[in-house]
């Protein structure tokens, strides 16, 4: 497959992958998916290659020979294939190997072959815990965790590419994504899930200490779309929040799912020293060089992906 719109998409088997395939075929892209299908859908992936317009790669970034060969005419790159957070504290050796490695295989691969845009999965947990909210781009940089720290440094190389390659780049550091298949791997995934278990169960939702640690909750589908944004922005070289601008608590995401399934419960908390932390993004940049706003709010996005999870269940 070779193209004037190709897109050489890493980890576009997974759970942003996915979403962001489907979007670019809605805007006319050819696809390919580079994915090792560690954490991706192979059957999903192989679904959408009968459209003709994708092709699957079942191959791994820290391949540099595989990422070579593959990326050759494409025209564009994104880059969302990483190793979790937890799984970076457990096995710090393989998140450093594949988010560090892998992704600087993608970026040289990408300068040395002429690609006109890298459209790298940054994280909002480069900052660590924020000193003020909304947390802007040019705030200082703590990350905390292997993961953290390897997603600033994909950051690095970009910028070391750009210079040296004249590379064109965006790094979007997502806030919390959640959405029809999210996996359960980080913290605020898997409190969405014991809330939501839970309340199915006719059970109160538990809230350890007063439940004042908040996240910057973004829709999967607005992911997407700024990552398409991205893709296809004249501006460009920059690190760029992606969130809604909203920090929304655990006390509240727990009324939202409360709410949602329609339960006639109250909220339960555990009393005890809770390390709290607070999330919001400054979207301005989002606005200035991508034209992007969220377009689904928290309690619309959670609704519709219990109703998603009910209609898996009856499945």
């Amino acid at each position: 497959m070779s193209d004037s719109r190709t897109v050489f998409v890493a980890g576009g088997a997974g759970f942003i992958g996915l979403h962001v395939v489907n979007q670019l075929l809605e805007r006319d892209w050819k696809v390919r998916i580079f994915d090792n299908m560690w954490r991706g859908d192979r059957d999903k992936a192989n679904e959408l290659a009968k459209t003709g317009n994708v092709e699957v790669i079942d191959q791994d970034i820290r391949s540099g020979a595989a990422v070579a060969a593959a990326m050759k005419g494409a025209s564009h790159v994104i880059h969302l294939a990483a190793d979790s957070i937890n799984k970076s504290v457990a096995d710090p050796y393989s998140s450093i190997d594949v988010n560090v490695v892998g992704s600087h295989n993608v970026f040289a691969t990408a300068a040395d072959q002429g690609i006109q845009r890298v459209v790298y999965a940054s994280s909002a947990s480069v900052y660590g815990d924020p000193e003020k909210l909304p947390m802007h781009e040019d705030d200082k940089l703590n990350p905390l965790t292997p993961y953290c720290i390897t997603k600033r440094t994909g950051e690095d190389l970009l910028r070391y590419y750009e210079r040296r390659a004249g590379l064109s780049w965006i790094a979007l550091r997502f806030f919390n994504v959640y959405g029809p298949g999210q996996k359960t791997t980080a913290y605020y995934t898997s409190v969405i899930n014991h809330f939501v278990n839970r309340l199915r169960n006719g059970e109160a939702p538990v809230i350890d200490g007063a439940g004042e640690q908040s996240m910057d909750f973004i829709h999967v589908k607005d992911i997407a779309r700024a990552v398409v944004l991205a893709t296809e922005s004249e501006k460009a070289n920059a690190a760029i929040n992606v969130g809604t601008g909203i920090d929304t608590s655990v006390a509240q995401l727990a009324r939202i799912l409360i709410d949602a399934i329609g339960a006639d419960v109250e909220p339960q908390f555990n009393p005890r020293e809770v390390l709290v932390s607070r999330r919001a993004a400054d979207t301005t940049r989002a606005k200035e060089m991508l034209g992007f706003e969220y377009s689904i709010p928290v309690g619309e996005g959670m609704t519709d992906l219990i109703r998603f999870e009910a209609a898996q269940d009856k499945k």
